[in-house]
């Protein structure tokens, strides 16, 4: 069906205990209530990419490891994504960069948004820099975000969203799905 759009919910992490999964379940319950939507997530933990390995620059589009063509295969299918990541020292957490890395043509003329989660600035220095990386890629980046604090919206370990978080989530949705829409034709 060509008018869906098919929209990835991409974990971040793949730290023991992290807080993506419960994350990304949400983004992805809120999303798939869209007309017109399917979400999936999209874990880098499952796809156990070791640090970048293949032996040509990813904008060849020559991938010789069998984990790297699963990876491509599978972001080239969808027409935008929703990161879900936690901050890491003022940054991404390294496997996340080091999976988006592994590809290139794959992520062109698509939209992301992001969810990020952390402590006192609750992930948005990650986003910057993502929104650096989906620049180069020629992924669109949507302004609207949502930012997690693990002090406020964590309840110990349990995800606990304060109730404003789904108007700003439904805010970014609508961005993201708007422009992946509209870069359809860029890509065709």
């Amino acid at each position: 069906m060509d008018h869906v759009l098919k929209l990835a919910v991409i974990l971040g992490s793949v730290r023991p205990g992290r807080k993506a999964e419960a994350v990304g379940r949400w983004v992805q319950r809120h999303a798939a209530r869209r007309p017109g939507v399917e979400v999936e997530l999209v874990d880098i933990a499952a796809y156990r990419l070791p640090v970048l390995d293949e032996p040509l620059p990813a904008a060849y589009g020559r991938y010789a490891r069998p984990h790297t063509k699963a990876w491509a295969d599978t972001i080239a299918a969808f027409d935008g994504y929703v990161f879900v990541t936690p901050e890491y020292n003022r940054s991404i957490p390294g496997p996340l960069k080091n999976a988006i890395d592994y590809l290139y043509a794959e992520w062109h003329n698509k939209a992301a948004g992001f969810v990020s989660y952390g402590l006192d600035a609750a992930g948005t220095r990650a986003v910057e820099h993502l929104r650096v990386v989906m620049g180069e890629l020629q992924v669109a980046d949507v302004r609207a975000q949502v930012a997690l604090s693990l002090g406020g919206d964590f309840d110990g370990d349990a995800f606990a969203p304060g109730p404003h978080r789904d108007g700003q989530l439904d805010t970014m949705l609508d961005q993201l799905t708007a422009w992946s829409g509209a870069l359809r034709s860029v890509r065709r």
